[in-house]
């Protein structure tokens, strides 16, 4: 019997039925719009296994050791997040002279868009000492810095004005607790992240006073000083680098190793690199 009821009863439960698919659909899309994180093993804040941080007390341990990365596209931006493993602070006071809230860390994110060899730049940003596989060239870089933007741009324009296109300074910078966040515009990455895209994150200090040539980047001395990372070398052959990506993404114990083997460094006589750190992506979908 197909009365009145029974019919609008039907209806109801195929309009129920529908309305929870739709649901089902927008979190299936929300959640494939909504980024990733990737993890990083703890502890592994020394370069190619060596690293020592400095001896001046506001260089905390765990204040260059990467936890955690995350890219969330929200809209027409994109924020990228970097936790650490200590709480990020302001000791220096940069907000004083224009800063971002705090003064130690800075990062650079290096993102590979296409993942072809003969595309993109090869050398890290000047005064990190790294250089990336020829099928790993990164095509945008984002720098996370204590500094305000206009001194950044100053610098990108006097130490690397040949890649002021691929340098992104974000539209917002700040720090919470043990998290870094910039914030992106889209159009400056040229589009929304994708699954297929590579990253790698370089997490140094910020040195105020750089050398020349150095973009803002802290160097590492053979021995630790009061504002010096040491176990490295006094030339400048070594990859100023505490910590980055490696494996996966997934903190894996395995993960340090490999980390170490990309920063591994071999310098001549004269102390000019013999064999610079050579770094990967890390992919999300591979």
């Amino acid at each position: 019997m197909n009365t009145p009821g029974i019919r609008w009863l039907l209806a109801s439960v195929a309009f129920a039925a529908a309305s929870v698919s739709a649901v089902a659909l927008a979190q299936v899309k929300t959640e494939k719009n909504a980024g990733f994180t990737m993890t990083d093993p703890k502890g592994d804040d020394d370069g190619p296994g060596t690293y020592k941080y400095p001896t001046d007390a506001v260089y905390k341990s765990g204040s260059f050791d990467i936890t955690e990365f995350q890219v969330v596209p929200s809209g027409n931006t994109v924020e990228f997040r970097i936790k650490v493993n200590a709480k990020i602070e302001d000791p220096w006071d940069s907000q004083a002279w224009g800063g971002n809230g705090f003064s130690l860390q800075m990062a650079f994110i290096h993102i590979d868009t296409d993942h072809k060899a003969g595309s993109g730049v090869l050398d890290g940003l000047p005064g990190t000492n790294v250089r990336f596989k020829e099928d790993e060239a990164w095509d945008k870089v984002v720098i996370i810095s204590p500094q305000g933007p206009t001194r950044v741009n100053s610098e990108v324009e006097l130490k690397a004005a040949a890649l002021k296109s691929r340098v992104i300074v974000p539209k917002i910078t700040r720090a919470s607790g043990r998290t870094l966040t910039a914030v992106v515009d889209v159009a400056q990455l040229g589009g929304a992240p994708a699954e297929t895209w590579g990253y790698q994150v370089l997490m140094q200090s910020n040195e105020g006073f750089p050398d020349k040539t150095d973009l803002l980047t802290r160097k590492v001395n053979e021995y630790e000083g009061q504002h010096r990372f040491g176990g490295g070398t006094d030339t400048d052959c070594d990859p100023h680098v505490m910590d980055l990506l490696a494996g996966d993404g997934k903190g894996d114990p395995s993960e340090v190793k490999a980390q170490h083997d990309m920063l591994a460094y071999e310098c001549n006589a004269d102390g000019t690199a013999k064999k610079k750190a050579t770094l990967v992506m890390v992919h999300v979908k591979k």
